[in-house]
């Protein structure tokens, strides 16, 4: 039968193992440092009953980070004081634990201090340490035990692992907040810039369109682009794409420029042998399969064609002309029309479905001159643009030139200023005076009903502009940035 000694160690040593490993579990949680060391004295001290302990981390920098104590009753040592008492040096000479005798610690006398460095991998980031061991039982010895220091030993490699894991996770939450800031300031950069293309957003107006896009596009939710033409609804819809994070490509079609047979087929595609020589062909739906469909002048899509797109965004689905097979698709729609959707579906040129359909997000770009206040920052980045790609000097803009393209309307937009800038350039003698200005502007304002009409706004500037080359239609297209033969097909 074991001794009465012999019991009470026994009970001990499971006492310890058990603490370790409700320790071990304890550990797991993700904490703060500071309640880890408290941790770590709440599971020591009841097992190895000390008249006091210590535990001590340090920062990167060697100071303080997180410490604890018991068994001080005034004036509890700092962690400057823990850090800096000899011990501390010693552990980290010796790299293990330590026993001392009959010394000072933290300005008290001891007659018995164990120390276990909390390290992992050879870093040591503090210590733990227990000092003058308390005799609560018959045959207990009054000092600390083989087991005792094998047990604190243990407990100290534990918390060594814990506090690593526990670092690792707070660099890796600094390098989640850094990289989202970085990401924020990506996005930026993309509000900035889609597809080599710049958003000027300094107007209030215009960055609450963007800020919108920041928040719509991460969603699957159909967009519709309203405005004016010239506004940049395409780049707002390259820029819904961007941040969307969706991994497929950005189908882009026009539904103006084409007639309903073929816009059908470029739309869902087509297949082979419906008429001789026909190849079959995707449409644009499968080819954003994933990713972003832009159908651009929505307004301006025949009926019938209406009624398949209808059908193609409900059921997720397409079938090709000429086929019968349904063929599951992934799009995120985004539309743009500058007419007027609602009078449309009043006189029944527009189904009222499809537009509830389309109008899950509206964004409305506001015209130029609702924001006159990007006009001085437009034209400077239009002026620095076509100077680059051309490889010309940039000229000197005059104020006096400024003022005219302030107070002009600017019925075309962004892209009627584009071409006005790029045409003064390509004509400016070193600056760009208020003379060559209101030459391309017209001797009147854009103010009368006539003016207003996009198509009279463009005859009219192509004719300054080919009066101020002298009718060379080859320098004209090229000032105004298209081709010769659109000059020809307008009549030029």
């Amino acid at each position: 039968m074991p001794t009465l000694p012999a019991r009470f160690a026994e009970k001990r040593r499971i006492l310890q193992l058990e603490t370790l490993y409700d320790l071990a579990l304890a550990l797991h949680a993700q904490v703060p440092e500071r309640e880890l060391v408290d941790e770590l004295l709440q599971r020591v001290v009841p097992v190895l009953d000390p008249a006091a302990a210590v535990a001590v981390t340090r920062d990167p920098y060697g100071g303080p980070r997180a410490a604890a104590t018991v068994g001080w009753a005034d004036a509890p040592p700092s962690g400057e004081a823990l850090l800096a008492d000899p011990l501390w040096n010693e552990l980290l000479a010796e790299g293990r634990l330590l026993v001392r005798r009959r010394r000072s610690f933290a300005g008290r006398d001891c007659s018995e201090v164990i120390a276990a460095p909390l390290a992992y991998r050879g870093v040591f980031v503090g210590y733990l340490a227990v000092i003058d061991k308390e005799v609560r039982g018959e045959g207990e010895e009054p000092s600390f035990s083989d087991d005792d220091r094998r047990f604190l030993d243990s407990v100290a490699a534990l918390a060594g692992v814990s506090l690593d894991s526990l670092r690792n996770v707070e660099r890796l939450e600094t390098q989640r907040e850094r990289l989202a800031e970085e990401n924020k300031a990506l996005r930026g950069r993309l509000v900035d810039e889609v597809a080599g293309q710049r958003i000027v957003a300094q107007a209030p107006q215009m960055r609450r369109v963007l800020e919108m896009v920041e928040r719509v596009a991460p969603r699957g939710v159909n967009v519709l682009v309203r405005g004016e033409s010239g506004t940049g609804k395409e780049l707002i819809a390259k820029l819904l794409h961007l941040l969307s994070g969706r991994e497929g490509a950005l189908v882009a079609l026009n539904c103006a420029a084409l007639p309903e047979s073929l816009l059908e087929s470029e739309l869902f595609g087509i297949e082979g042998g419906v008429a001789t020589g026909v190849q079959a062909r995707s449409g644009k739906f499968e080819l954003a399969d994933g990713g972003t469909l832009f159908l651009d002048e929505i307004g301006d899509m025949h009926p019938t064609v209406q009624a398949k797109l209808l059908r193609a965004l409900q059921e997720r689905e397409v079938v090709r002309v000429g086929g019968a097979k349904p063929i599951p698709v992934d799009v995120r729609l985004v539309a743009a029309t500058h007419r007027d959707l609602e009078k449309m579906v009043a006189d029944r040129d527009f189904r009222e479905d499809l537009y509830y359909r389309l109008k899950g997000v509206e964004i409305e770009l506001p015209p130029l001159r609702e924001r006159r206040q990007d006009v001085p920052h437009l034209v400077r980045h239009f002026i620095e643009e076509f100077c680059r790609r051309e490889g010309i000097p940039v000229p000197l803009l005059r104020s006096e030139a400024l003022a005219l393209l302030m107070t002009h309307d600017f019925p075309g937009n962004v892209r009627e200023l584009q071409n006005l800038v790029e045409g003064a350039v390509s004509l400016a003698e070193g600056e760009v005076g208020a003379d060559l200005v209101r030459s391309l502007l017209g001797t009147t304002t854009a103010t009368g009903p006539e003016a207003l009409d996009l198509d009279t706004v463009e005859r009219r500037h192509i004719t300054r502009v080919l009066d101020l080359t002298e009718g060379n239609k080859t320098a004209a297209a090229r000032i105004l940035g298209v081709d010769r033969k659109t000059l020809q097909r307008k009549g030029f």
